[in-house]
């Protein structure tokens, strides 16, 4: 049994997204735009006829799983293994703050390096492993022909979505994060049988005040 499309859906926006802080796996709420982005999305993506519904079980990627479940009925089922990186004593931190404490980390982490998320924080490359892991008996244990929901976090979608497709570490960056509220299409090739990306950063494209 194979699903056919994967569709990794980002949480609404937070208060922190807005001020730029490290959320991590920080147990932030949506904000009230967070919540329109989700009610805004879950039509849209209910027209993919989703089969299944999986979330991180934090409470952002919660939150936006249930505005799909009103529309659809799914209930999330959810996995651990799908939350954000941690990011251990950053978290709250903004840029300015860590640039300030340990510029080497910062200076790394803006020239794409896969830097440790402080001493108790994770690497990108190890969150890759994990979410990717999870992806793949997500879609393995679906009906063949499946098309999954998958409501995971910004940097976790891309990682997970890499390493999924087993790109080289150096390319993941190629793929920007997703936006709040946006979504990414993985297909499974009917042929090879291999992941690839139909459609990526999909978002509403309407304002939500």
């Amino acid at each position: 049994m194979t699903a056919d499309r994967l569709v990794l859906w980002r949480h609404g926006q937070t208060d922190w997204n807005v001020a730029t802080r490290f959320q991590g796996q920080a147990d932030i709420p949506l904000n009230a735009t967070g919540l329109a982005q989700a009610r805004a999305a879950a039509p849209v993506l209910a027209a993919l006829e989703p089969t299944e519904l999986w979330a991180s079980d934090l409470g952002r990627t919660r939150t936006t799983a249930a505005a799909l479940t009103s529309v659809t009925g799914l209930e999330a089922r959810l996995d651990p293994r799908l939350r954000e990186i941690h990011v251990g004593t950053w978290e709250g931190l903004q840029g300015s703050d860590l640039d300030a404490s340990d510029p080497e980390a910062y200076a790394a982490l803006r020239r794409g390096e896969d830097v440790r998320r402080s001493a108790t924080g994770e690497t990108v490359s190890e969150v890759g492993e994990r979410v990717a892991q999870a992806l793949t008996e997500i879609g393995e244990s679906a009906v063949d022909g499946a098309t999954v929901v998958v409501t995971t976090h910004g940097l976790a979608g891309r990682a997970g979505m890499c390493r999924l497709l087993e790109l080289p570490f150096a390319h993941w960056r190629t793929f920007g994060s997703l936006d709040n509220c946006a979504w990414a299409v993985l297909q499974r090739h009917r042929g090879g049988g291999y992941w690839r990306v139909a459609a990526y950063d999909v978002s509403v494209q309407e304002t939500i005040s």
